[in-house]
């Protein structure tokens, strides 16, 4: 577990002095140009035939607002816009007279594997940053079964949206419906990293057991996406040159699809053609280059910077630690109720010493629902231990400090003990699918 003493989360300001360290060269004034002619070869193809199907007028609609103003969601929208190209581009989806033509059918299979490398691109970006930021989080947390737990569940619901993603492709859902679900689980990545900042959620019964995950990564985890937090320096600083080339994929889309519809009334010209290829080449150059440079900020971007004080000791603070006198002579024991197989029993203790170092004899027993008695920790004297085990039977858990070995010390124990049941994904209702 790496230390986080004396740090606390990136704020706003520390990002845009180190944003200063990396300025992006400015986009080409081609991609203004090159996207206001797409957008006039658009204007031109529906005026004499205005949209005819709903996806037509709902990307007419798109290309005349604002991109989105996340850069994961426009990373997104790009993606999206570069699937649908693609799939536009297809020898099977061209028309015919274009597959005819031996110079025209090469130049878009052309356009087609320029599309599909800058995709590729993309999609090894979000792979890796999405790992990037789980496993710098994971870092910062013990490493003991808290982490474990998290990673499981971080699988089993990568799993799950992997699952619900192939049921929409083998139902015949389209690459609009794909890209809107990929979306939805995004936020829900989204959401479940803030719910895991303040313990609540699927993390409620994990994450309150506190020793040791410091309080500043759930600082960190809980407002890295706020609206007006840390990221939206970086939305200011890089945004409006990815909103730009946004527009740009988006338009070429629109004018492919409305070109493809129209193709029969109004054919293609030369001159159209060797706009759209500039601006193919123009966009995937371009877009890639954007994907190089943050793909560079966000390996070298801090997510904690130094001050005086952090919160990582807060957690021995926590009100749920209970202090009781353990007689001379006498033990101690709590005993646990445990329901569900595969529950973690965790604990954390220490001596409260005085001017002589004392210690106490620990255990941990299991009695099952047959009345069998197994132990589970033998006997051993600590002055202070953390720890925790995976259960293989229900029953009843019992932890036992003992100090009967002592003829004149009390001992002043301060500890902590939980029961953790399996962390499960809770379903959500259809209410909640929709917000």
């Amino acid at each position: 577990m790496a230390s986080t003493e004396g740090l606390v989360p990136i704020t706003r300001i520390f990002l845009a002095s180190y944003y200063d360290k990396y300025p992006f060269t400015p986009l080409p004034d081609d991609v203004s140009r090159l996207s206001s002619e797409i957008r006039s070869m658009t204007s031109d193809l529906i005026k004499d035939s205005p949209p005819s199907s709903q996806d037509e007028s709902l990307l007419l609609k798109e290309s005349e607002g604002e991109s989105p103003h996340k850069i994961d969601e426009n990373m997104w929208k790009n993606r999206e816009h570069m699937e649908e190209i693609i799939f536009l581009l297809h020898e099977s989806r061209c028309p015919q007279p274009l597959q005819d033509d031996s110079e025209l059918s090469t130049v878009f299979n052309n356009m087609r594997y320029k599309f599909q490398k800058t995709l590729n691109v993309l999609q090894d970006f979000q792979a890796v940053n999405s790992d990037h930021v789980f496993n710098t989080v994971m870092t910062y947390m013990p490493q003991d079964f808290r982490g474990t737990l998290i990673r499981q569940q971080r699988e089993r619901s990568e799993r799950n949206k992997q699952a619900e993603v192939d049921a929409l492709i083998n139902s015949g859902g389209s690459i609009r419906d794909r890209y809107a679900l990929l979306w939805r689980q995004q936020m829900d990545r989204r959401r479940q990293l803030a719910q895991l900042g303040s313990a609540t959620g699927v993390y409620k019964t994990l994450v309150k057991y506190l020793v040791g995950v410091p309080q500043v990564l759930l600082d960190f985890i809980r407002q890295i996406n706020d609206d007006n937090g840390p990221m939206e320096e970086q939305r200011q600083r890089y945004g409006p040159s990815l909103y730009s080339l946004t527009a740009m994929v988006l338009l070429i889309r629109l004018f492919i699809q409305l070109a493809w519809g129209r193709f029969e009334a109004k054919k293609l010209t030369r001159d159209q053609v060797a706009v759209l290829e500039q601006a193919v080449d123009v966009y995937t150059c371009e877009f890639r280059r954007f994907i190089t440079f943050i793909s560079e900020v966000f390996a070298n971007s801090p997510f904690f910077i130094s001050a005086e004080a952090a919160g990582a000791l807060e957690a021995r603070n926590n009100d749920d630690y209970k202090e009781i006198n353990v007689p001379a002579g006498k033990t101690h024991e709590v005993s646990l109720s445990v329901e569900s197989v595969n529950s973690y029993i965790a604990w954390d203790f220490s001596l409260i010493q005085g001017k002589i170092n004392m210690d106490i004899g620990f255990s941990v027993e299991c009695t099952d629902p047959t009345g069998k008695k197994t132990l589970i920790l033998p006997y051993r004297r600590y002055e202070s231990d953390q720890g925790n085990f995976s259960t293989c039977v229900s029953g009843n858990y019992k932890l036992i400090w003992d100090n009967s070995y002592s003829a004149f010390f009390k001992k002043v124990l301060r500890y902590k003990v939980d029961c953790i049941p399996p962390v499960v994904e809770p379903v959500q209702s259809a209410g909640e699918m929709e917000e």
